[in-house]
């Protein structure tokens, strides 16, 4: 029965038995210091401490659950007051029965028991030792809450942060085969290639982005392998070109946070006669990784480049990962668009 009730406490059952040793001892030391006698302090403060662990428990594991916490004020105080008034007589009567006659020999001068003086004489201990652990419990209640906040809010983060990672996927293999299709149409020798390639990337977007961080050197690599695919469509039109410069053999970062600027790249600055630049640049330097992404604009184009779903996606997970800590701009001339991004590392 104690094994089930002390299971439905959340603060550990060592720490509410050292709470009771420490309160045992302190009590027997001070009644003992006052009257000299140390017997009587022994029996007397066995007498009084189960009745001071049920009255607590009474308050915060009920009372407080059922009154306070309802606002139900004066409910609280009528049925604190009757227990206060059970335990002043309960552990009187028990006092006189097991301990002494006398039931107030630390009284200066001759006190009468049974009277209001000796009922909030006795009660107040009673009244401290509930205020305390109260307080104790209210304390560490808003902890754990606070605790299990932070880690729903955690579990929110990383679910949203998932179903982000998951709309990267589907948005790259439909853009991929769209290619491929008209690959098909026109029946292109690159088509094998195509698919070839495509199975290489496949192994990184449904493998690799399940890890909450990758090697940079595996995402460099990663934009090489889509390059090479848009490559395969467009031919020798494409000139892109990847430039490092620091040492980024260490370096983690969230998975395919690339992929929509360079994507963007293709999607809105492909030319219908004439080249098309893509230069993409990495380097680090102050404890921060510096990205950015250049491509050529067609020059009969209606308006600036849009942001599509991917790089809504992309500003979204950085906005969950880094909150304020990273910048991203964007800027453009008559021939180039330019994408910049700093992270911290």
């Amino acid at each position: 029965m104690f094994k089930k009730l002390f299971s439905e406490f959340r603060i550990p059952v060592r720490f509410h038995i050292l709470f009771w040793i420490v309160y045992f001892v302190f009590n027997f030391f001070r009644f003992a210091s006052i009257n000299k006698d140390y017997w009587y302090s022994l029996k007397s403060n066995l007498v009084e401490f189960p009745l001071n662990m049920v009255i607590t428990y009474l308050t915060i594991y009920f009372l407080i659950p059922r009154f306070i916490l309802k606002k139900k004020y004066l409910q609280f105080f009528f049925y604190f007051s009757v227990s206060l008034i059970v335990f002043y007589v309960i552990r009187s009567g028990l006092n006189y029965l097991l301990v002494s006659k006398d039931l107030w020999p630390e009284a200066q001068g001759y006190q009468q028991p049974f009277t209001l003086i000796h009922f909030v004489e006795v009660t107040i201990g009673t009244i401290y030792v509930v205020a305390l652990v109260s307080a104790i419990k209210l304390a560490y209640d808003w902890v754990s809450e606070k605790r299990k906040n932070d880690e729903l809010q955690r579990i929110q983060l990383q679910t949203e942060l998932d179903f982000l990672k998951s709309q990267i996927q589907p948005h790259f293999f439909f853009n991929t085969l769209n290619n491929l299709y008209a690959l098909v149409i026109k029946q292109s020798p690159n088509a094998p290639d195509v698919v070839m390639k495509l199975s290489e990337i496949m192994q990184y977007v449904l493998y690799e982005v399940k890890e909450p961080r990758v090697g940079l050197h595996k995402a460099i690599n990663y934009l090489h392998s889509y390059l090479e695919l848009e490559k395969l469509r467009y031919g020798e039109r494409v000139k892109s070109e990847i430039n490092i410069d620091g040492d980024i053999d260490e370096i983690e970062i969230p998975p395919l946070i690339f992929l929509p600027f360079v994507e963007n790249c293709f999607k809105h600055g492909v030319k219908k006669q004439g080249d098309i630049k893509v230069i993409i640049n990495f380097a680090v330097r102050d404890k921060f990784l510096y990205f950015s992404v250049e491509n050529s604009l067609d020059e009969h184009r209606d308006s600036a480049p849009r942001h599509g779903i991917g790089i809504e996606n992309v500003k979204r997970r950085l906005d969950l990962l880094y909150g304020k800590k990273y910048k991203l701009n964007t800027s453009a001339t008559d021939e180039m668009f330019k994408v910049s991004l700093k992270l911290p590392l």
